[in-house]
This record gives structure tokens, C-alpha cells and sequence, in this order.
């Protein structure tokens, strides 16, 4: 045999070892069975997702959200699909009182607290969403008001719920898992207001994470780095931008093609915490989005500052 089929041969050979090493993370369902588990943000998106996944594997689960309605709806489901128990708490957890609530609660019913979820975003998401779509620099529309309040809960909030948590996952030795973005680790114009809560997290809970080690406590922190994934409300907002937008957008169906399905994404966030992942990277293209800004940053801001992702106004 020549040397080219033979380096051909042992390319491919050595790509699906990479592949294989690459995606075995050593998951064990049976792990997550019976497991205690508060999830927030649970009415919608993601964290409804993971409350149902979690219920699938056996878990015991405390969700969290604004609309008592929803999350009534959610643990019944929850509840069907095989979860071992299934509470609620409603509250915005950009309150301390709500924060401490919930985790008080998880004490009561559980005894014990093995899993943290951290997923919520925002408690005035119609605002949010105003802001995402809108596509307006900060500096023409530097809403102070609304930036308080957004970091408030999508950086603080997180940070009290897991100091409140801490004391218990350290009795279990827990897990700890945070749900953030790739512009968290990328930053993209129009999305200041977003991207700092986001690499506050990094932030916080990378330092966090050797903190714990240092101090000999084996909690594990993961953050879970996601891209675009094909939840409820970016449908509609999409859907809505093609009803009532004045110039040419794609299709809602054509972008949607490339977004990761939400259950997938939900079981990728549970595997890395399960595994104690230091992060999870999904879908696979945020893991290049991540190391560019600090390979590449003249390049990010090259591109950054001529492409949109989102539409104009």
C-alpha cells in the first residue's frame, strides 16, 4: 500500500478517536436518579425543558418563575414524565426575599441540595426583548434604568442564589451549573447591556470555581456557554418581526432550520453538570466564538463592526 492511502487511512482513524474522546463524557443517568434539583427560570425556554429532562431521570425537582400558572402546569407535566417530587416557588429572582425563598423551600422539602440551575433572565423580558430586536447601540439609547435593573438579575440574582445555595451543596458535594451565552465570551455590538451580565458570570463564577477548589470543597461549577437555540419565545419574536417589519428579514421558518433543538441543548446543560464539566459548550460553533476574541480580538472587532445579526430599526 503507498504512503498516501496509508496517511489517508490513519487520518480518518485518528479523526474518529478525536470524535469519540471528544463527545464521551462518561454520563451515568442512574447519577441524576433521585437526585434534589431547584431549576429557575422554568416557564418557558430552557429551564422548562431541563425541569422535564430532570424529570425523565428520576430527579427530584424545585423549579422556579414569575407565573404561578405556568409553573403549576410545568410540575404536573414534570410529575407525568417520572420526576420523584415536584415543587414550585413563585417569585422574581430579582428580589433577595424571592432568592432566599426558593433556596429555604429547597431545604424544607429536600433536606439537602444537590443541584443549582441557574437560568433565569430577566424580569421584564417584553423590555428585553424591545432592546435585543431593536438593535440600537448603547450609546443611542443608554437606558440606565433598564440596565440596573437587567444586571440586577441576570448577574446579582445569580450570585445571591448561589452564596444562599452554597452552604448546602457543600454538604452534598454538589453541583453548581450556570446557564450563559457565547456573548459572554464574544462581544458583539447592540448587546452591551447583555454581554456584561454575561462575562460577569464567567467572571464570578471561574473565580468562584477556584475558590471552592483552594478551599478543598468539592462543589463543582459548569458553565453552560450556548448559542441560538430554538426556544418558544424566539420563535414569536422572529414570527413577529416577519408580520410586521418594513423591510426584508429571513423567513422565521429558514432561521429557525439553524437553531439547536431545545432538548438537546437542555440534556447537553445536564450531562456537563452531571459530569462536572468546568464548561459546556453547545451547539459546537460557540467554542470557536469563544477562543476567537482572544486569539483573533482585531479581527472580532473588524467583523464586529461591520456585520449585524440583528435586525435594524
Amino acid at each position: 500500500m503507498s504512503r498516501i492511502p496509508w496517511f489517508s487511512f490513519l487520518l480518518l482513524l485518528g479523526s474518529v478517536a478525536v470524535g469519540i474522546y471528544w463527545n464521551y463524557d462518561g454520563f451515568d443517568p442512574e447519577s441524576v436518579r433521585g437526585a434534589t434539583v431547584v431549576i429557575t427560570g422554568c416557564s418557558t425556554g430552557i429551564g422548562e425543558e431541563m425541569a422535564y429532562q430532570y424529570a425523565r431521570l428520576g430527579a427530584k425537582i424545585l423549579i422556579t418563575a414569575r407565573r404561578e400558572n405556568r409553573l403549576k402546569e410545568v410540575v404536573a407535566k414534570a410529575k407525568s414524565l417520572g420526576a420523584q417530587e415536584a415543587h414550585y416557588v413563585a417569585g422574581d429572582m430579582g428580589k433577595a426575599e424571592d432568592c432566599e425563598r426558593t433556596i429555604q423551600t429547597a431545604k424544607e422539602k429536600f433536606g439537602r441540595l444537590d443541584y443549582l440551575v441557574l437560568n433565569h433572565l430577566g424580569s421584564n423580558f417584553a423590555s428585553m426583548q424591545d432592546k435585543f430586536f431593536k438593535g440600537k447601540s448603547w450609546d443611542q439609547d443608554p437606558d440606565m434604568r433598564f440596565f440596573v435593573d437587567f444586571i440586577n438579575i441576570n448577574l446579582i440574582s445569580y450570585v445571591r442564589l448561589a452564596s444562599l445555595a452554597l452552604p448546602l451543596l457543600k454538604e452534598s458535594k454538589g453541583h453548581l451549573l450556570v446557564v450563559s451565552s457565547g456573548f459572554g465570551k464574544m462581544y458583539w455590538p447592540n448587546l452591551s447591556f447583555y454581554s456584561c451580565a454575561k462575562f460577569g458570570l464567567d467572571g464570578f463564577f471561574s473565580s468562584l470555581r477556584v475558590e471552592l477548589k483552594k478551599a478543598q470543597q468539592d462543589v463543582s461549577v459548569t458553565l453552560a456557554v450556548l448559542g441560538f437555540i430554538a426556544t418558544p419565545k424566539i420563535s414569536e419574536k422572529l414570527q413577529a418581526i416577519n408580520e410586521t417589519c418594513q423591510f426584508d428579514v429571513p423567513d422565521s421558518d429558514k432561521v429557525l432550520e439553524g437553531a439547536a433543538p431545545i432538548g438537546e441543548t437542555a440534556l447537553a446543560v445536564i450531562r456537563g453538570g452531571a459530569t462536572r464539566a468546568r464548561e459546556v459548550y453547545y451547539p459546537f460553533y460557540t467554542w470557536p466564538m469563544a477562543k476567537l476574541s482572544g486569539l483573533m480580538p482585531q479581527f472580532v472587532d473588524y467583523v464586529a463592526a461591520r456585520v449585524n445579526l440583528l435586525p435594524e430599526s
